[in-house]
Formats: structure tokens, sequence, C-alpha cells
């Protein structure tokens, strides 16, 4: 019985302490653990770290997240600048920060944390318990969603970022996402699809999924295929992404035309900015740097000189820091010379390129991804319905406005590297006179090339023929239709090949130059006499 008693005694008060817990959480009081960036004030708040350097580091962090638009480029950015970031290490000592390069979970970390937002946050993660080989099991930090958190008080204390930055930042990463479902739009990715994650089916609302084909897998084609993949129909659309990209790319251009300086000056103050941020991250290690090696100086000097083991220990502390200042400094020189400013000479070409957007967004050194970057910037979503002949687009912009968007299809055969009507004509006209062989002879002596401007070979004259449905020669097929060829003639009336041409010209007899009528001569018609 007293065992029991004590039992049901300890279930009550620990019972009673994870409520008081609670109600502590509930008012936005209980601290188990402060982030980095933050020190705790008191019993029951926390304020912002008095540390300038880690201010700084962890504003910059949420300032390129507004430039990038992505956790893994602002975290490669900070590796490639060699930024190092604050972190919290706990010990006998108590609570420190101590500096080390960024890895990608604390970039995410400090962007995803809504104390950073100047929010209190309780119950974000949640414990599970199973039954394994008849033993309970229990796991611990399984991310709940929001409407789940058991408190979240907003403007609890002061932030690095508003509230309102803070879910911005949240919406943009639940949309980078890849493979989350057919809502998000994904990460913007390398890849020449211009549009991709932005187009979404106008029958079935889905995503439309990108696939590249050709050599170098530069044929960019958009489809619906979630319909197809979940349940086994047919695929709502299918089109080619050359039109469509030029298309929007085109309308997006005119529209931002009168922005174009604007942006270019902008380009340019993000440049010093970035240099500037750059700086004044080494520019605070290395005050840090110079502390610590005056701390570890007067370290040794309060030591008693003659006791060498002592003071052989400190000298070496404040050889170590002389050396870490000797490397901040250097490191500190070393990025004006690094990163010189813009010239006069490339100002002005960056101005040039502002006014002119068409030229800019074809410039070589534009990525594919900066291309991407700017349409998501002004695009929301564009829906896509296909029509007979057409590709009608519903462009919905950033701002709340919608406009349309009609773009003509390619009919099937027609590509970029489609031959001319012309071309296809003549070809039509020499087969019924010549073998492959000759009429691609026939075709270079005119100096006209294949749709990829290659030379004409019998075996490309032959793949034109079958893909256009074109009959191939027949020996002696002229014969039957009552023709002859110049050279015939000249043979059947013992004459010479330039008496026979004066013959039809004058209009004695009757005859065409199968070359200049496929190519559109007027006066290349058959004449009788």
């Amino acid at each position: 019985m007293k065992g029991t008693m004590s039992e049901m005694e300890l279930s009550v008060v620990r019972q009673r302490s994870l409520e008081a817990l609670r109600q502590k959480a509930q008012r936005g009081e209980l601290f188990l653990n402060v982030a980095v960036g933050y020190v705790k004030v008191g019993r029951d708040r926390i304020a912002k770290d008095p540390d300038r350097r880690i201010q700084e580091a962890i504003g910059l962090v949420f300032r390129k997240f507004v430039e990038f638009q992505s956790i893994r480029q602002v975290h490669l950015w900070l590796r490639q600048e060699g930024i190092l970031m604050p972190s919290i290490e706990s010990g006998g000592d108590g609570r420190r920060v101590i500096w080390k390069a960024p890895v990608y979970n604390t970039i995410r970390g400090l962007l995803t944390n809504p104390v950073y937002g100047g929010a209190y946050a309780f119950g974000r993660t949640a414990s599970r318990i199973t039954v394994e080989n008849g033993r309970k099991r229990v796991s611990r930090g399984h991310r709940r969603d929001r409407d789940e958190w058991d408190v979240l008080i907003v403007d609890h204390h002061e932030g690095y970022v508003a509230w309102e930055e803070f879910e911005r930042n949240q919406r943009l990463n639940a949309d980078n996402a890849n493979c989350r479902g057919l809502m998000a739009r994904g990460s913007v990715r390398r890849a020449e699809a211009m549009l991709a994650g932005l187009l979404r089916c106008g029958q079935c609302g889905r995503r439309l999924h990108v696939s590249y084909s050709g050599n170098g897998g530069f044929c960019v084609r958009y489809s619906c295929r979630g319909a197809h993949l979940n349940h086994g129909t047919q695929t709502c659309i299918s089109f080619g992404g050359m039109r469509v990209d030029a298309a929007v790319s085109a309308e997006v251009l005119r529209l931002l035309s009168p922005l174009g300086i604007k942006a270019a000056l902008m380009a340019v103050a993000e440049r010093y900015a970035a240099i500037a941020d750059t700086r004044q991250q080494a520019e605070l290690a290395l005050t840090r740097a110079r502390y610590e090696a005056d701390l570890a100086r007067r370290q040794y000097d309060a030591v008693d000189p003659t006791n060498r083991l002592v003071a052989a220990e400190l000298e070496q502390r404040w050889n170590t820091r002389l050396a870490e200042v000797q490397r901040q400094e250097e490191r500190f020189d070393a990025i004006g010379m690094d990163k010189p400013s813009l010239s006069p000479t490339e100002r002005e070409r960056l101005l040039s390129l502002g006014a002119d957007l068409h030229t800019a967004w074809s410039h070589p050194g534009v990525t594919a991804e900066t291309r991407k970057r700017i349409l998501r910037a002004v695009l929301e979503e564009i829906v896509v319905t296909l029509t007979e002949g057409r590709i009608e687009l519903l462009l919905h912009w950033r701002g709340g406005d919608h406009t349309s968007l009609v773009v003509p299809r390619n009919r099937t055969g027609q590509h970029r590297y489609s031959s001319d009507v012309e071309v296809q004509d003549l070809i039509r006209a020499l087969s019924r006179q010549q073998t492959d062989g000759a009429i691609a002879a026939t075709l270079n002596r005119l100096n006209i090339q294949t749709g990829r401007g290659n030379p004409w070979t019998e075996v490309r004259v032959r793949s034109f023929r079958n893909t256009h449905r074109i009959p191939v020669y027949r020996l002696g097929e002229a014969a039957e239709r009552g023709e002859l060829s110049l050279e015939e003639a000249a043979n059947r009336l013992g004459v010479r090949k330039m008496t026979v041409l004066r013959l039809i010209r004058e209009g004695t007899l009757a005859g065409s130059s199968l070359q200049r009528r496929s190519l559109g001569d007027p006066g290349s018609a058959n004449r009788g006499p």
C-alpha cells in the first residue's frame, strides 16, 4: 500500500511540474535553451547579444537570403567569402560562443527559427511512443506543423527581422522545396527551362513537368503528367518550351524596360554592398582578434615572471593570439585587392545594358539561373491552356495583375531546324528528274544548305524525302512523261546546249528551270512555241 501511494505521489508531482512548465511557457517565460544571438536577461526574458559581431553575422544571413532567395545559395556565398558564423558550445565553463565555418543546417536553423522573428515558440517538436519487442520506445525531436505548436507569441522580444519578413521567408522556403507535391514550385536550378515551376495546367491545375531531349538535352518540353502518373490516364497537355520561354521572356522584358536604368543602378549598389558586408565581417573578426591578443598580453604581464610554468603557457597563448591577428589583418587587406570597385568604363557599360534589357538578357555572362530568378521575382505562376493551333498563357504577376499571352504552336514536323518551304518544293520537283546524289550536287551548287546549316549529301536528301514522304526518282519516269533534260534535248536535236537554251528563251521550245521555278522566279514558267 505504501509503495502504491509513493508511485501515485511521484506521478502527481511530475504532472504538477509539467503543468507548471506549460503555464510558464504560456506566459513566454520558459527558456530551456537560448538561441545564438540572444542572451538571458534575468530569469524570464531574453535580449539580443550585445556582441556587435554576432549581431552583424546573423543579420547578414537574413539580408543575403532576401537577395539569393535560397538557403543553399546563402550557405555557398558565406563559404566562398570565408565568413565565420557564431555557434553555442556548452561545457564545464558554461555557455560560450565559438566561431566556425557555417554548415547548411546552421543557416537553415537561423532562417527557420521563429525566435529571430521576435516570436516566442514552445512545443515545435514532439515525442512519439512505439512498442518494439514488447518494450516502450520513445523517439524525440519530430517536427510539428505551426498550428500544432503549444505556444506562439508574436512580438515577444526584439527580433533580427520583422515577423512579416520571417513569414515571407518561410513561404519562400516551402516554395523552394523540390519533390514536395504539385503545389510547390521548387527551387531554381541550372537547367535551361526558363519557366520550370511556374507553369500550371489549365485543365487539372497540376504543376507541369519538364523534360529534356536532343543532343546535349537542350530541347525543352513541358507536359502535365500528374494524372498519367497517378491514375494512368492520358497526359493533359504537352508542348515545346522554346517559343513559350521566348514569348514570356519578351513580355517580361517589355514591361520591365522602363525600370532598366533603375535596376542597373541597384546592381551597382548591391555590388558595393556585397563588398562592404564582407569587409565589415572581416573588420569585426579583426577587432575581436586584437581584443583577445590584448587580453592575453595583460594576462602575461600580470603573472610573476619567475613562475616560468605559468608564464611560458601564457606567452604561448599570447603568441597564438598575435598570429591570429596577423592572419585577420592579411585577410582584411586582401578583400579590397580581390574585389576592386567598378571602373568608370564598367559602370558605363552596366548602365548601357540597363537601358537595353534585351541585350543584357541575352548577354553570354547571364546564366539561366539569373534569368529564372528575374522571372520568379515578377511572376507568381502561369496557367496554360492548349487550343487548336495555339498556346494560351494567363500570366499571374506578383502585384496581383493578370495578362494574357497567345503563342502559336508548331505544326508536326516544324521546328527550329526545318528547311524552308521553297527548298521542300525544289527537292520535290528535282526528285522527279534526278537521283538523290544528283539532287545533293544541285543544291550545293545553288549554295542551299540544310536547316542546320550543313551541306547536302545523298544520305541527307534521302532522309529529307522520307520525312516529307517524297517518292524516290525512278529511272525512265521522265521519258514516260515526255520530258527531256537539257543534255538529252541537245543530243536529239544535234545541237549544243546553249542553242537549246536560246530556243527556249525565244519560245520555240517549251521548257522550264526547276531550280528557278521552285525558288519563286515567276519568269521561269513553261513556255510554249
